[in-house]
């Protein structure tokens, strides 16, 4: 089995999923056990400034930081139908924080609080995403539903990574196959 860990999965348009219907999505990790990602073109109608300052309200202790102008016009995502209460940060590399996990040369996957309080200000990482939820498949789903025709696969780029254009995302990322997307038959052949 090949890993397709820092690859985007990119819904066939065939795929009328409720959560996964014209999805691209990030792999953060993709072994034998299984495979994790976060869709990364679905905004839940929030901005990261609003549920950061909602976090620093909930917890009176802390206090909102001032943010940066970009953290107005970042939108949260939904990573995902697994765990929607649980939240996600994928950025660059950044100072280790609590229970980073490396995801590549140039990603970390931060599922603790700790990076909320830096994001936004000159201690947070340069680019990020900011998601609730996550996708998941168990051992053999995902090399099944590739099988299946479900999912296109490509090497993943920062560019459309950070990219906030999120209704045009799927376009753009189909776009860089080279083809037609819609022209692909839905049905796998077997010889």
């Amino acid at each position: 089995m090949q890993s397709l860990e820092g690859h985007f999965l990119i819904a066939m348009p065939s795929l009328k999923d409720t959560y996964f219907e014209r999805t691209v999505v990030y792999l953060c990790e993709h072994d034998s056990k299984g495979a994790m990602g976060l869709i990364i073109n679905r905004p839940v109608g929030i901005k990261v400034n609003e549920l950061l300052e909602q976090i620093a309200e909930e917890n009176e202790t802390e206090h909102a930081p001032e943010f940066s102008e970009d953290t107005e016009q970042v939108e949260v995502i939904m990573g995902g139908p697994v765990t929607p209460d649980r939240g996600y940060v994928l950025h660059t590399p950044q100072s280790y924080w609590s229970n980073s996990h490396l995801v590549s040369d140039s990603l970390m996957l931060t599922s603790s609080r700790d990076i909320l309080s830096a994001i936004g200000t000159e201690k947070g990482p340069e680019n990020y995403i900011v998601a609730l939820g996550h996708s998941g498949w168990s051992q053999g789903q995902l090399e099944q539903e590739i099988a299946d025709n479900t999912w296109l696969t490509i090497p993943a780029s920062q560019a459309l990574l950070f990219d906030q254009d999120y209704d045009n995302l799927w376009e753009k990322a189909t776009q860089t196959l080279g083809f037609d997307v819609w022209q692909i038959s839905s049905q796998t052949g077997h010889a």
